[in-house]
């Protein structure tokens, strides 16, 4: 058995490794980036080391930092968790080099299904049907053009080495080709470290069915059972949940048995998701995600099994507890699982809204569950995703679990920042979810979200803290000699300080919700964020509702429109530069 484990990863998902290594009386170590120092995360782990940086690409996508800490905390195994590295099968033989157990599928399994065209294939070879699209890799904008005249618009751009949606463009008309392109290949460089990118013909009303399997190192896989994920925005799912309800017979089990096939022929172990598009009575193949998912939660609660335990029993090289006849024996009830996330749903934009949680209450109460990766106090970064926490709970039967859904997210207190909690509650309250009528498209095409209002922003007082800055000493402890970084506040003078904090509060004032002052011309951002493109120049004319910037915010492109029809007279800011909710970034008269 596994004695110390190191978890690649942060947030709600670190915290689940933690506790499921806890429960086996098993070390756990948290690796963290300098905006994670005091993280959720950190402080449940046994020991922690830094990572340095900021981004993902300065931490938690640092190889070397990590295959440090690995030798500094003597750790004899890894947890990728989810995003980051989970997926990626050069970090797990570099695990694996050092004799230290990846706790995932074999690096073989990774780069076939990892791989999105890839996995296509290998599906083809287990005799699962595929939605039509490319096996190839595409490496120009001629390609799809092709693509486009032979199966029709709408096309997906798809991150072939991603999942959850990021890398993912759809595309309605060969004018918006180019662009798609662009910007699939820099979310997906930017989230998984690579930009190859596939195509796939976009169906028009389907339901997102996926099977959560478990695979040992003797051969054996089971199916443990499907979830639906079609209530999603932004092609990243709001609500799943276990089993799929409605579908036809003997559906299930022949996504089962296909998702089993898949599996086996590229060797696969350790716990992974098979992903279906299911429309009409039938399911294709949409691609397989070699890692634990974020939804495995509402799977567990309606069969009693820990999948993260079981994951790391089988990276032990132990047998799987059940067969599949058990497993199946063990389902009872429904399970539903509501993500919160740090965005503004107001009018379905669903904007990133990084922040502080200064209050957060959960709920409680038989049959519900609480996942999260951050408490009171808690700072949610524009570096990372914006999972704040998951409500899971159980029922006897799919209206009751709606019902328990509802009441659970009611009774939450979140404060600081706005969540997705009102578009959650709209969803399960609106009769097309209740009569499982949605679809992938539902949520942006159907659902009425004008009720809801924009949240503004906590306003700062004068009396909010100064940003930490970084300090070195020597310290001794038992008469050895330790150099030390502190993060301390900064003392500057109070002649410095007060022309700060007025501008501060000035910039606030001016633009609560975030948005562009109507009709100024002052084009303003609505979230914390890294502008990634200036789409305009000096002298330009625009129309009301042209982008003039790409800002990324929490690894998701938001496209930022002008709010009046004039000529670009100023443009503050430039690719790479950092810029907070309620900067003017472009002014137009």
């Amino acid at each position: 058995m596994l004695t110390k484990i190191l978890i690649a990863n942060r947030g709600e998902i670190a915290v689940r490794v933690i506790r499921a290594a806890r429960d086996l009386g098993i070390k756990t170590v948290a690796v963290y980036s300098e905006l994670d120092r005091n993280a959720h995360h950190v402080r449940l782990a046994d020991e922690a080391y830094a990572l340095g940086g900021q981004t993902a690409a300065e931490s938690y996508l640092n190889t070397e930092a990590i295959l440090k800490a690995i030798d500094d905390s003597g750790a004899d195994s890894v947890h990728p968790g989810y995003g980051f590295f989970s997926e990626n099968a050069d970090f797990a033989r570099a695990i694996t080099a050092k004799g230290v157990t990846f706790i995932g599928p074999p690096p073989e399994a990774i780069d076939e299904m990892g791989d999105k065209v890839s996995s296509r294939r290998a599906a083809l070879r287990g005799g699962a049907p595929i939605v039509p699209g490319t096996t190839e890799f595409v490496a120009s904008v001629d390609e799809i053009f092709a693509f486009g005249a032979e199966f029709g618009y709408p096309l997906a751009i798809k991150a072939a080495f991603g999942g959850g949606g990021r890398g993912m463009k759809v595309v309605r008309s060969a004018d918006e080709v180019q662009a798609a392109m662009d910007s699939a290949k820099r979310e997906s460089k930017a989230f998984f470290g690579r930009d190859e990118i596939y195509l796939e013909r976009y169906l028009t009303w389907p339901r997102h069915v996926e099977v959560q399997i478990v695979g040992d190192q003797h051969g054996n896989i089971v199916w443990i059972g499907t979830r639906d994920c079609s209530a999603q925005r932004r092609h990243q799912k709001l609500i799943e949940e276990a089993p799929a309800y409605g579908l036809g017979p003997g559906v299930e089990d022949a996504m089962g048995a296909a998702a089993i096939k898949a599996a086996q022929a590229v060797g696969y172990y350790n716990a992974g998701t098979v992903e279906f598009i299911y429309q009409d009575g039938d399911f294709f193949f949409l691609e397989m995600n070699t890692r634990l998912q974020v939804e495995h939660p509402v799977t567990e609660v309606i069969t009693r099994i820990n999948l993260v335990e079981w994951q790391i029993l089988v990276a032990s090289g132990e047998p799987l507890p059940m067969t599949q006849e058990q497993v199946l024996a063990r389902r009872h009830g429904h399970g539903i699982e509501v993500r919160i996330n740090a965005e503004d749903p107001a009018g379905g934009k669903f904007l990133p809204s990084p922040g502080t949680l200064t209050k957060l209450i959960t709920a409680d109460g038989f049959g519900i569950r609480y996942d999260a990766g951050y408490e009171s106090g808690d700072t949610i970064s524009q570096y990372y995703d914006n999972l704040i926490g998951k409500v899971i709970v159980w029922g006897k039967d799919r209206p009751t679990a709606i019902a328990r859904a509802i009441g659970a997210l009611e009774e939450m207190v979140v404060e600081g920042v706005p969540t997705t909690i009102p578009a959650d509650l709209a969803i399960l309250r609106h009769p097309d979810f209740q009569a499982m009528e949605h679809s992938t498209k539902w949520v942006e095409e159907k659902l009425d979200l004008s009720g809801i209002a924009a949240t503004k922003p906590p306003a700062r007082s004068d009396d909010d803290a100064e940003p930490l800055v970084e300090r070195t000493t020597t310290v001794e402890v038992n008469g050895k000699r330790f150099d030390v970084k502190m993060w301390l506040p900064e003392a500057p003078s109070v002649a410095a300080s007060a022309p700060k904090r007025a501008a501060r509060k000035s910039a606030r004032s001016a633009g609560g919700s975030g948005a562009a002052i109507s009709g100024s011309g002052n084009v303003e951002v609505p979230m914390q964020g890294t502008i990634v493109k200036v789409l305009v120049e000096i002298g330009q004319a625009v129309e009301v509702g042209q982008s003039v910037v790409v800002l990324e915010a929490m690894k998701m492109e938001n496209q930022i429109s002008a709010d009046v029809a004039g000529t670009v007279r100023e443009i503050k800011v430039k690719a790479g530069d950092t810029v907070g909710a309620g900067d003017v970034v472009v002014v137009i008269s």
